[in-house]
């Protein structure tokens, strides 16, 4: 999906214009995700180009596609421009001795394994 969301529209306020475009983006998603993916793929995967026009739009990451849109919306742009171009995905598999829990960012080395609250210290 290549295409130039108007972001204001008269009669209507401009926070549900931008709301009715996020609202097709999701919707558009939605549907490719519902296709039946080709033999060898695993997931589809989307490349994304999000900026106020189709010069200035620059590579985002799916997930933050939304706040990209919202930055646009909130420098006064008049329009933005979206491209979702949808790629074949395939899983890797993790090396062997490789745990989940190594790989996962959000897991600090240092962060307790156990946070429920001890018999010492009921406040926490």
């Amino acid at each position: 999906m290549r295409k130039i969301f108007p972001l204001t529209q008269e009669g209507r306020h401009r926070d549900r214009v931008l709301e009715a475009v996020k609202h097709e983006i999701r919707k558009y998603l939605k549907r490719e995700r519902r296709r039946e993916l080709p033999e060898g793929v695993d997931f589809l995967d989307f490349d994304c180009r999000c900026g106020a026009t189709k010069d200035t739009a620059e590579v985002v990451h799916l997930s933050a596609l939304m706040g990209s849109l919202d930055a646009v919306a909130k420098e006064g742009a008049t329009e933005a421009y979206v491209e979702i171009l949808a790629k074949p995905g395939v899983r890797q598999a993790r090396p062997p001795g490789a745990s989940a829990r190594e790989d996962h960012p959000a897991q600090s080395a240092d962060a307790p394994d156990h946070t429920a609250p001890t018999t010492e210290d009921p406040a926490a």
